[in-house]
């Protein structure tokens, strides 16, 4: 199983994230409406957001008008996803299924995986396998978006000396019961299969700070250099349309080679189905 797969994460993946994105304010600004922006501009055939976690951008965009289906892996994360388009008087396709053999039985004419849902594909034949079923799940001409982390050899380094029970403290944020908890990661990464591995560790603490529970949940995602991901898809039946250096519709030049050292980038690629 993965940190997303249980049901504790799922009930409090929206709280944690905002303090996180709090925290990392640069990062993910403008992180909603930039996929808006792409489902208005690419999503007339139909909209599906592939990885959909709790529903951060598949609830934003059917705010919005676009109504779109929504996957995950995670069955928890889906009813997560769902209670809150109930809220909402949203009635919306979600289910629970694996990116690389998922078919909801339409074409869509844009696949989002947002929030680095495509880095947890572990392997390169877990990777060829979702990119060659998205492919069959869109139109003709459709297109398919994802991010990946530009990996950076400095992090690399510290990583490859850390265990996965060598924690440092991520956060603090109140969980769906009301109590404080501190969450602390520990991550390694192997360059020999390009996978960042680890643990994510929960404490739960009473008014006075005291630790009252623990929780530990494992973690796997795969870095992606940006020379496999255009290998990749042309493997995959993809062309490259537009590569975005974050949310805020700056585009990467590609021909910079000094740009993943200056930017340490959270690319965001679109492709299209040829």
């Amino acid at each position: 199983m993965d940190l997303h797969d249980y049901k504790d994460v799922a009930e409090n993946y929206d709280r944690y994230l905002e303090v996180m994105y709090g925290q990392e304010k640069d990062r993910h600004e403008n992180f909603q409406e930039f996929y808006l922006e792409l489902a208005k501009k690419y999503g007339a055939g139909g909209v599906v957001d592939v990885a959909c976690g709790t529903g951060a951008v598949l609830l934003y965009l059917a705010e919005r008008g676009i109504m779109a289906d929504g996957t995950d892996l995670s069955e928890e994360m889906c009813k997560v996803a769902q209670a809150k388009a109930e809220k909402q008087g949203l009635k919306l396709n979600i289910y629970p299924a694996d990116m690389t053999k998922f078919s909801s039985g339409r074409k869509y004419s844009l696949a989002i995986i947002a929030r680095s849902g495509f880095m947890h594909l572990p392997t390169t034949e877990l990777q060829i396998a979702a990119l060659r079923n998205l492919h069959d799940q869109l139109e003709d001409g459709g297109v398919l978006t994802f991010n990946t982390f530009d990996p950076w050899p400095p992090m690399q380094a510290v990583q490859m000396k850390t265990t996965p029970e060598d924690y440092s403290l991520r956060l603090e944020y109140v969980n769906a019961d009301g109590k404080r908890e501190r969450i602390y990661n520990a991550i390694t990464y192997n360059p020999y299969t390009q996978q960042m591995y680890g643990n994510w560790k929960f404490e739960t603490l009473d008014d006075d700070g005291n630790v009252i529970g623990e929780r530990v949940r494992p973690l796997m995602m795969r870095e992606t250099y940006r020379s496999e991901v255009f290998l990749l898809a042309k493997l995959c039946g993809f062309e490259v349309v537009d590569v975005y250096r974050g949310y805020k519709g700056d585009k990467e030049d590609l021909n910079d080679p000094s740009s993943a050292a200056k930017y340490k980038g959270n690319l965001i690629w679109v492709m299209r189905k040829i």
